[in-house]
């Protein structure tokens, strides 16, 4: 069994029937966001490198026809059409690290009908939820204000591949480190980490702890400080770190209470040791939101930890997205359902200078000073772009970066940001116009 049963059923019953019905010719869907989340000034997109790793693979064997068969309760020979079936498909999208807005196209799939359909569903799992992630991550990234934010996700993700993405998209958007051992690993990022309350409890007093820790972790150490009285967590662990001679590089961890107090009596405590090199980390709970009202109350917190409330993006856990079909064999199509409407044809999304987005068609001319974002990044079922993961990793964090710089500072505000506006091309709206006029009169008049 492949990757290709990871789909919904209605994805397997339709595909059978354009099969059966000989609808194989190119169909378009389109792949995108109807509204930015509450308390959302952009998103991030992301998401495409695992999309493009699994339509690279796609291809139906026997034992996956066996699964069909098994979930529609009929006989193998029923799901037999489907044995063979790859992707041999065109991709266009916004490459990962890129700011997007509502109502534009992330990604746009170009393939046989049953291929582009099949495949709906795992395709939108990855862009929906890495989107997300990525989205709320880079919140954080802005909320620190310079200050270095690691990502402590992994043990509350919703599973082990999910943590493994929140490492890698927090590092996307600019995060400094992960926990997560594989995720540092594999996409090459610093792997950053301390102890847990345990290893303290595990021994007769804090010091021992401290000192048995340094013993088995020559270098900068950070200790966790607040398991019985943080205060006094502090000057133990300023003690120790006298002794050793390990200031410079080592940090105190604060993960419970009031952080912002504190992390001034900690300050306070390690200055008066002369430890004024050691650093502050803070953990617990923490979120965007958090993160602003510690850096603006001015809190000397040096690094942000940020653990179960970004890795499952907890105030806005999924996106509103869809994948839409939006032309076959040459046809423009649209859905014309309430507050569901969509827009026909391969489309292109125009950036202009302030997040003045046009959302055109693929084959209009942009417009003064417009740039486009989707990008042709697989054709014929192969990617067209090279480079390892890490080299593709460091692309998306400096288009992040780029893209994050140029954003209006409405749309920067942790509280009430409020997200620009695209809009639709001339071109677009009259081919919606035209599209909408022939449902209304030829199709629908049929029914009536």
């Amino acid at each position: 069994m492949s990757d290709a049963t990871t789909t919904d059923l209605y994805e397997v019953t339709m595909a059978l029937s354009y099969l059966r019905e000989g609808l194989t010719r190119p169909a378009t869907f389109s792949l995108f966001v109807r509204e930015v989340p509450a308390d959302r000034g952009f998103l991030v997109a992301a998401g495409l490198e695992p999309v493009l790793d699994y339509l690279s693979g796609f291809c139906v064997d026997a034992d996956d026809v066996e699964v069909f068969a098994a979930a529609l309760g009929r006989p193998w020979e029923d799901a037999e059409p489907l044995l063979g079936l790859a992707f041999t498909g065109d991709v266009r999208a916004v490459p990962e690290g890129r700011v997007v807005l509502a109502g534009e196209p992330l990604l746009e799939v170009t393939a046989p009908l049953p291929q582009a359909q099949l495949v709906e569903s795992y395709v939108l799992n990855q862009i929906n939820h890495q989107t997300t992630i990525a989205s709320k991550c880079a919140r954080c990234v802005m909320a620190a204000d310079g200050h270095p934010v690691v990502d402590f996700s992994l043990r509350r993700t919703h599973g082990t591949e999910a943590g493994y993405q929140a490492a890698r998209l927090g590092a996307m958007v600019g995060f400094a480190g992960t926990s997560n051992v594989s995720a540092a690993y594999a996409e090459g990022l610093p792997a950053v980490g301390t102890m847990a309350h345990s290893y303290i409890e595990a021994f007769g007093t804090e010091e021992q702890a401290f000192r048995a820790f340094a013993r088995a972790h020559p270098g900068p150490v950070t200790f966790l400080v607040d398991t019985y009285d943080t205060q006094r967590g502090v000057a133990t662990a300023g003690r120790v770190l006298k002794d050793l001679g390990l200031g410079p590089g080592c940090a105190i961890r604060l993960d419970s209470g009031d952080l912002g107090a504190l992390a001034v009596r900690s300050r306070r405590i390690l200055d008066g040791a002369g430890l004024n090199e050691v650093r502050i980390v803070a953990s617990g709970g923490l979120d965007e939101f958090a993160v602003d009202r510690l850096v603006r109350s001015g809190a000397p917190i040096d690094t942000y930890a940020v653990g179960t409330k970004v890795g499952v993006s907890a105030d806005a856990p999924y996106l509103d997205s869809a994948y839409k079909l939006v032309e076959y064999d040459g046809r423009p199509v649209m859905k014309l359902s309430s507050a569901k409407v969509t827009a026909p044809g391969r489309k292109q999304v125009f950036r202009r200078p302030g997040y003045a987005d046009i959302i055109g068609l693929l084959d209009e001319p942009p417009p003064p000073g417009g740039e486009r974002l989707l990008e042709t990044v697989m054709r014929h079922g192969r990617r067209t772009q090279s480079g390892n993961r890490r080299s593709r990793l460091d692309d998306a964090r400096s288009r992040f970066a780029d893209d994050l710089a140029a954003l209006p500072d409405d749309a920067r505000r942790i509280t009430s940001p409020v997200a620009p506006k695209a809009v639709l091309s001339q071109p677009l709206t009259e081919l919606a116009d035209r599209v909408r006029h022939h449902i209304e009169t030829e199709i629908l008049a049929g029914t009536r």
